[in-house]
């Protein structure tokens, strides 16, 4: 073969392989070293302020994290507001209404861009924030892959579908997070999030009540009948998912597991079938520094799911619109 000749397979060849690598391939730490180095402080500072006012702002920040990796990889795509040309994933039943956290997104934005204009991506932010969020309420922290783009489309068939629901099996749950190379002890531990926040009455009364009105017989009876009563002041009133620390990330909410207190039954899914997710579930009840661990890895790994096949990304100037 020709110099020639192998020199264009050659570029043939690299530009295939920048085609076909996604965001979760080519993440690293430190990628804005050189190019945005203070984006970690100002992520940080904004959401200790934020947090700081409104601990709620935290799990709002965290669920936005899951949300967005779940549909299309961790792209930013729950961010777009709707356009012409495509429906927003704000609007989908999982998240309509439910999503919150958007401005604090926005805000940190509009630090970086005065900082670093057009450098780091809404993605690689709430990627970020999301790591603050869950290291100011008392849980672990973890070095954060950066590097990923931001979708210039939002999939909102993909958020109605893709997404766990309050009431999902346990197979179903496996099935899920196996699509996007989590295995079951990544599922347990991530499921961990719930340790902070809130659901609403119409997520969790299909448990609270069950057939005869007094739920099922994987409920705490004391329990149950807490929710309802919480149920009857409003269809949609809130209740945190871990009733004794609900704004602490510790590991509350696998004890409330192991004594049938799950708010949603995709919470307590996780417990009462035996096996070595029963055993996992209790580790976790007695070994905060073990379930701390295993979030941290877990997220991360999360963090990794890649953006579907040719996707072109791009640096949101704004994180709620796609760049003109």
């Amino acid at each position: 073969m020709s110099p020639s000749r192998t020199c264009s397979w050659l570029i043939v060849l690299s530009v295939l392989l920048v085609c076909t690598t996604a965001n979760g391939d080519r993440l690293k730490v430190g990628y804005y070293d050189k190019t945005c180095p203070d984006v970690q402080q100002i992520v940080q500072s904004v959401m200790a302020f934020r947090v700081g006012r409104d601990q709620s702002v935290a799990p709002a920040v965290l669920r936005l994290f899951f949300h967005d990796c779940f549909v299309d990889g961790c792209d930013g795509s729950v961010l777009l507001d709707e356009t012409p040309f495509f429906e927003s994933e704000k609007d989908a039943t999982p998240n309509a209404n439910s999503l919150h956290g958007f401005d604090v997104i926005d805000e940190i934005k509009s630090y970086v861009e005065h900082a670093c204009p057009a450098t780091v991506s809404c993605a690689d932010i709430l990627a970020l924030a999301s790591r603050d969020a869950v290291a100011l309420l008392g849980g672990p922290s973890w070095k954060v892959q950066l590097g990923r783009k931001d979708s210039r489309v939002a999939n909102r068939t993909g958020a109605e579908y893709g997404l766990p629901a309050p009431n999902s099996t346990l197979a179903e749950l496996i099935n899920l997070f196996k699509q996007y190379d989590l295995d079951a002890r990544d599922m347990a531990a991530l499921s961990g999030a719930h340790t902070i926040g809130t659901a609403r009455c119409h997520h969790y009364r299909d448990r609270v009540y069950g057939y005869n009105g007094e739920g099922g017989a994987d409920i705490d009876p004391s329990f149950a009948e807490l929710r309802r009563q919480t149920c009857q002041s409003a269809y949609d009133a809130p209740a945190p998912f871990d009733e004794q620390t609900p704004m602490r990330f510790d590991n509350a909410y696998y004890r409330d597991l192991v004594g049938r207190r799950g708010l949603l039954t995709s919470d307590q899914a996780l417990y009462g079938y035996g096996g070595p997710l029963d055993h996992l579930v209790k580790m976790y009840s007695t070994n905060g520094e073990a379930f701390a661990k295993d979030f941290a890895k877990a997220i991360v790994k999360m963090g990794k799911i890649p953006p579907p096949h040719g996707m072109q990304g791009e640096i949101r100037l704004s994180c709620s619109k796609i760049n003109r």
